[in-house]
C-alpha cells in the first residue's frame, strides 16, 4: 500500500494529513431530513470517501449498470449468500432483497477509501450486530461510526415532506409514522446531528467525520 493512501484531499486539491485508519460510515434518517444531499456532498468534497454499493435483486432500472450502481444477484445467489454469512446487513423490501456484502466493503478500505453507508435504522442495528463477530482488529470494526441525522422537529419534518408536492396524502402520513419510529433509534448511534440548517449540519458532518479520522 503507498504510503499516501489513506490521506483525504478535498476537490480544491488541498491535502489533509493521513489518518490512522479508512472509517466505514453509517449514515442514518428519516425521509425528508436532507441525508441523502449531506451525503453526496461529503462524496463531492472528498474523493477518498465513497459511497457503497449494495446488492439487489431487483432488475436494474434505466441506465443503471451492474457494479456501479447496484451488484444485480439473482434472488438464488442472495439467499446462498445469506446462508453464508456474507452480508453485514440486508433486508426484503417490495418482494427484493437489498444488502451490503462485507467484503465490498473490506476491499474499498483496503485500498484506501472511507466507506460511506447510507441505510435505515434497522440496518444499521444489523451491522452492531455483524461487527460483534469481527475481530476488534477487523478494519471494519476499527473503522466504524455512526450518524444519526434528527429533523429539528416532527412538525418540520411534516412541512417538509409536504413542501415536495411529489407525495400522496397516504405517503405522507406514512413517512411522518415510520419516521416517529426511526427517531427512537436515534440514542443508538454514536453521533446525532439536528439538520435544522444545511450548511450547520454539514459542517457538523464533516467535523465528526475529520475527528474520527484524528485531524479535527
Amino acid at each position: 500500500m503507498e504510503e499516501n493512501t489513506h490521506h483525504l484531499i478535498n476537490r480544491e486539491g488541498s491535502e489533509l494529513p493521513r489518518p490512522s485508519r479508512p472509517l466505514m460510515i453509517v449514515v442514518s434518517a428519516p425521509s425528508g431530513c436532507g441525508k441523502s444531499t449531506l451525503c453526496d456532498r461529503l462524496v463531492d468534497e472528498f474523493p477518498k470517501i465513497i459511497s457503497s454499493v449494495s446488492c439487489t435483486t431487483r432488475a436494474p432500472r434505466g441506465e443503471e449498470k451492474d457494479g456501479e450502481h447496484y451488484f444485480f444477484l439473482s434472488k438464488k445467489e442472495f439467499k446462498e449468500r445469506i446462508k453464508q454469512g456474507e452480508f453485514l446487513e440486508w433486508a426484503k423490501v417490495h418482494g427484493n432483497y437489498y444488502g451490503t456484502l462485507e467484503d465490498t466493503v473490506l476491499y474499498a478500505m483496503e485500498e484506501g477509501n472511507h466507506v460511506l453507508l447510507d441505510i435505515d435504522v434497522q440496518g444499521a442495528k444489523q451491522l452492531r450486530e455483524s461487527l460483534v463477530r469481527l475481530d476488534p482488529r477487523h478494519p471494519i470494526r476499527r473503522g466504524f461510526t455512526d450518524i444519526f441525522i434528527s429533523p429539528p422537529s416532527m412538525e418540520e419534518l411534516e412541512k417538509r415532506l409536504r413542501g415536495r408536492g411529489t407525495d400522496e396524502e397516504k405517503v405522507i402520513l406514512k413517512r411522518l409514522e415510520n419516521a416517529a419510529g426511526e427517531m427512537e433509534s436515534a440514542k443508538e448511534y454514536s453521533f446525532q446531528i439536528i439538520n435544522d440548517d444545511l450548511e450547520k449540519a454539514y459542517h457538523e458532518l464533516k467535523t465528526v467525520i475529520l475527528s474520527g479520522l484524528g485531524l479535527a
